[in-house]
């Protein structure tokens, strides 16, 4: 059962009423109400279409965060064929929280990375809420190196609120596998995409988004910090979160006006979690295009480009 955000209200009240009908239907006694089934549905096209094109920055932030958003796992299963996992950083442990492999998009052979939230409490604590240790990175950077000895473009698929803040992840050296990864990514001698599924936070989300190419989807967010954080921070009360949202510019429109990211990837009306096959699928085609562009360049020129996009970020033009 699909579950609303609070500003779905009057969706949620319509879709009721079908559902209300179709179980009249379904119960027998001769009625006929297919025309106002139809007319309910075009309602609740309607109201989502109205809804989901004025969305404010914190609604965006809540649609990001929709439990029911498709998460990476899901997308290897759509995307990929031949699909195998690889696990570990080969020091030892294994962060569940970060996820990864090899297989085939359309073909051709990927290295695929992704931030696995979970969807219920038991697969949430085995994925850390998709907040990542520094085991979590050391096994993207492993993944990455792979990718690099056997010519293998990378993608990736970032859905986390930040890396995991424990006192244990900044004794294992936290911010020092950050860095890591993003100089591994930065040096990668092969193709790489980012694709933000849902939430991309802080340097948690960077350390796999040193790409060739960001992408994001219409309704995900990319940003330094949580507004929770940032409204912490700034006015000592969290319940200003929404005003944060609007100041860092955290969606998908703002960041590519910014030159942030690259490219934005039209979500189903209503987001990604009502129609998550159809989303994937757009994901899929963004990834062939980008892929065909970006596997015609040579090693030097990938590696430059990518050096030359993150060194302008924040310049005046």
């Amino acid at each position: 059962m699909l579950q609303y955000l609070d500003f779905e209200k009057p969706v949620a009240e319509l879709e009721n009423k079908i559902a209300e009908f179709r179980q009249m239907v379904k119960d027998g006694g001769g009625i006929n109400i297919s025309d106002e089934i139809a007319k309910l549905s075009g309602k609740v096209e309607k109201q989502l279409r109205m809804l989901y094109a004025k969305l404010t920055p914190w609604q965006k932030v809540l649609v990001a965060r929709h439990a029911q958003r498709p998460q990476a796992l899901q997308y290897f299963d759509a995307l990929l064929t031949d699909f195998t996992p690889l696990a570990g950083d080969r020091l030892g442990y294994d962060d569940q929280a970060i996820i990864g492999g090899m297989g085939r998009l359309e073909g051709r052979p990927v290295i695929v990375i992704g931030t696995q939230r979970g969807y219920d409490t038991e697969s949430r604590l085995k994925h850390n809420f998709g907040m990542p240790k520094p085991e979590g990175y050391r096994k993207a950077q492993r993944l990455v190196d792979l990718a690099g000895r056997f010519k293998m473009p990378i993608l990736t698929f970032v859905d986390t609120s930040g890396a995991w803040p424990g006192i244990d992840a900044e004794a294992r050296g936290q911010a020092e596998a950050i860095a890591q990864s993003v100089e591994c990514f930065l040096r990668a001698p092969v193709p790489t995409i980012a694709t933000i599924i849902g939430e991309g936070g802080s340097g948690g989300a960077v350390a796999l988004a040193a790409t060739n190419s960001v992408m994001m989807l219409e309704h995900s967010i990319y940003s330094v910090i949580a507004p929770e954080g940032a409204a912490s921070i700034l006015w000592r009360d969290p319940k200003q979160a929404s005003v944060a949202a609007e100041a860092l510019k955290l969606t998908a429109p703002d960041l590519l006006k910014l030159k942030l990211i690259d490219r934005v990837i039209e979500e189903p009306v209503g987001g990604a979690q009502r129609r998550p096959e159809e989303a994937m699928k757009s994901v899929g085609a963004a990834l062939h295009e980008e892929l065909e562009r970006l596997t015609q360049l040579e090693p030097g020129v990938l590696l430059s480009q990518r050096r030359d996009k993150f060194l302008s970020m924040g310049h005046a033009h």
